[in-house]
């Protein structure tokens, strides 16, 4: 019996490093998945891999900064599978690293419509198909989100101005949200990972970040610990999803090999 039998759930970002393993993770413990990323050949071969393990999982092309892309994935979900138990706001964007004097609107506004926008229209979106749903016999564990942040949404120092900006708003965002829904059996919870072995981070490593903020970020990375893997990303999720995480609401825990607490 999987722990997450019976369970319908959105993975966003799904097309590949941590939100392709939630993927996997969830389909293995029984959860039926919907799947949203932009890029459709990568995220087809996460679908195609969770199918031949005998999973269930469905492929919808969108992104997350388009609201009507982000009701359509919570659609098919409703409509493919009757109901609207998990959402998991993974999908993100990066930003070059530069401190604010030297910030453009562009990057601004592309990273706050991926981080900030995409989980609120998320949120708006589920909740009124999670509110739905009967619960335990208590009317609790109707629905549990599982938002994606970064230890940059928790210190200032680990990017530059508007990721840093964007994942404290979708942290703060994601708890306001567990404790406004808790009396209605609804928990958002948070995941801050370090660094994590993912096509994101080496892209970051490979385009040009700005000098300045980047050697000053850099100043810090030598007490990480090590790198983390998508997959223990991925059970932590799976952990906070499900019912036996059901007393913890609001929560930010951070995944970075204890980074954070040096």
């Amino acid at each position: 019996m999987g722990r997450l039998d019976g369970k319908v759930a959105i993975v966003t970002g799904a097309s590949s490093g941590m939100g392709a393993a939630i993927t996997k993770r969830f389909a293995t413990e029984g959860a039926k998945v919907i799947a949203i990323a932009r890029r459709k050949e990568k995220l087809q071969g996460v679908i195609d891999e969770v199918t031949k393990k005998g999973g269930t999982a469905i492929a919808v092309s969108g992104d997350v900064a388009k609201e009507e892309d982000v009701k359509n994935a919570v659609k098919t979900a409703v409509r493919e599978f009757g109901k609207l138990d998990i959402v998991v706001n993974n999908a993100g964007s990066l930003d070059r690293v530069a401190p604010v004097g030297d910030l453009d609107d562009k990057t601004w506004e592309q990273v706050f419509a991926v981080n900030v926008d995409g989980p609120m229209y998320m949120f708006r979106a589920a909740i009124p198909e999670m509110l739905k749903n009967p619960g335990d016999a208590e009317g609790l564990n109707k629905g549990a989100f599982v938002t994606v942040s970064s230890i940059g949404g928790t210190h200032g120092g680990h990017s530059g101005a508007a990721y840093t900006a964007s994942k404290h708003a979708s942290l703060g965002l994601a708890k306001n949200t567990g404790y406004m829904y808790a009396k209605k059996g609804i928990r958002s919870n948070i995941i801050a990972p370090g660094y994590v072995a993912t096509e994101m981070v080496e892209l970051s490593q490979t385009t040009q970040s700005h000098p300045e903020g980047m050697e000053l970020v850099s100043a810090g990375v030598g007490a990480n610990p090590r790198m983390g893997k998508a997959e223990e990303i991925a059970n932590l999720a799976l952990f906070l999803a499900s019912d036996e995480a059901s007393l913890v609401n609001g929560a930010v825990v951070p995944a970075d090999a204890g980074w954070s607490a040096w």
